[in-house]
């Protein structure tokens, strides 16, 4: 782990520590795991620090970005998870420091405990690092809507999602507050302000305006906006949202299939809010049948065999059963993740949002 990562969307990986606990569905055939427990022989349950030659890597990547004049991407950490109540302190101190001495890089610090996130930040973050990127994974809509919250509630230069494995469908209405298609005056299209995403000072609550209510008499004639939540009025305070996805499916032994209606609807999600998009990988599988396409008949429906590994067959509907008679069913073949790819719909998605400064 190190330079030249084999992930797409980073430059280098770093991974000041390893080890992890297993905490929700997308953790199930966790590819960390398999990693330290059989390449790496070691015991993922146990949290292990990394060598001291690991942690001037950064150093040499900063001094490299520098001379060059350019950023580079470092995602820590991918065989641990940086906001781990299991983690000693001092690791994570030692880490802000490392991360505080290469202005150059753009750390992204992915996690599946964002509820810690705000309790673990350094002592002068601030509005936060303008080199760090706090990002959530949510694999289904029950992640994302208990992972979202905490992750919004963080001050960061970039907050990101990374929906691998993504499991289901993912309704982001209240999660991305979308905008408007608009033209400029040369002609040039561009998305408008529309909504926003704002916190209820009463309650708490977070969310896009698009939800709040409008019909509250503010007692000067007027109207403003009230909580979903909790019915305040004129209690919301704008807040800066989300800005970035990562999409992909599931990879590795046990891998689950990614139904192609569920990435579509994201990167629709994300285009009408003008987000940028990232399309990872469609992971060991690959659709070889649509029925709503190729069948709407239904007569030609293929066989399946339901079992995992290279090789096998399944379906999957758009509510992610293999009941035949659900909607928009798909067969899918176990090819391995390269010969699946990474197009959606005849293309690459390599989105990113603005890099930080030094």
């Amino acid at each position: 782990m190190g330079a030249d990562s084999k992930i797409e969307w980073t430059d280098y990986t770093f991974n000041p520590w390893r080890g992890c606990t297993a905490i929700s569905p997308a953790c199930d055939h966790c590819y960390a795991k398999t990693l330290v427990e059989g390449r790496l022989s070691g015991d993922f349950s146990q949290r292990a620090r990394a060598a001291d030659s690991t942690w001037k890597q950064p150093l040499a990547w900063n001094r490299k970005a520098a001379k060059l004049g350019i950023r580079k991407r470092v995602f820590c950490a991918s065989l641990a998870d940086v906001f781990d109540n299991q983690v000693p302190d001092q690791w994570r101190i030692d880490l802000w420091a490392l991360i505080r001495a290469t202005p150059h890089l753009d750390w992204l610090l992915l996690t599946k405990r964002p509820q810690n996130i705000s309790g673990m930040l350094p002592a002068d973050w601030g509005d936060g690092w303008p080199n760090v990127w706090l990002g959530a994974t949510v694999e289904n809509q029950t992640e994302a809507d208990r992972r979202i919250p905490h992750l919004l509630r963080a001050p960061a230069a970039v907050r990101f999602l990374s929906c691998e494995p993504l499991l289901g469908s993912l309704d982001m209405k209240r999660w991305i507050a979308g905008g408007r298609k608009a033209r400029k005056p040369d002609g040039t299209e561009f998305i408008a302000p529309h909504w926003y995403m704002t916190q209820c000072r009463s309650c708490g609550w977070i969310g896009s305006s698009e939800l709040c209510g409008t019909d509250v008499d503010c007692g000067q004639g007027d109207s403003d906006v009230y909580c979903p939540a909790c019915h305040a009025a004129g209690c919301d305070n704008e807040i800066a949202g989300l800005d970035w996805a990562i999409c992909g499916g599931e990879s590795g032994t046990g891998a689950r299939p990614m139904h192609p209606a569920w990435a579509r609807s994201l990167r629709d999600q994300c285009e009408a809010a003008g987000m940028p998009f990232f399309f990872k990988q469609w992971g060991e599988w690959q659709a070889y049948y649509d029925r709503d396409v190729d069948d709407p008949d239904w007569r030609k429906c293929p066989q399946t065999d339901g079992q995992m590994g290279r090789g096998a067959t399944r379906y999957l509907n758009l509510a992610g059963g293999c009941g035949f008679h659900g909607d928009k069913l798909v067969a899918f073949r176990n090819v391995g993740k390269k010969a699946a790819g990474r197009l959606l719909d005849g293309r690459t998605w390599d989105q990113f949002p603005k890099a930080g400064a030094a």
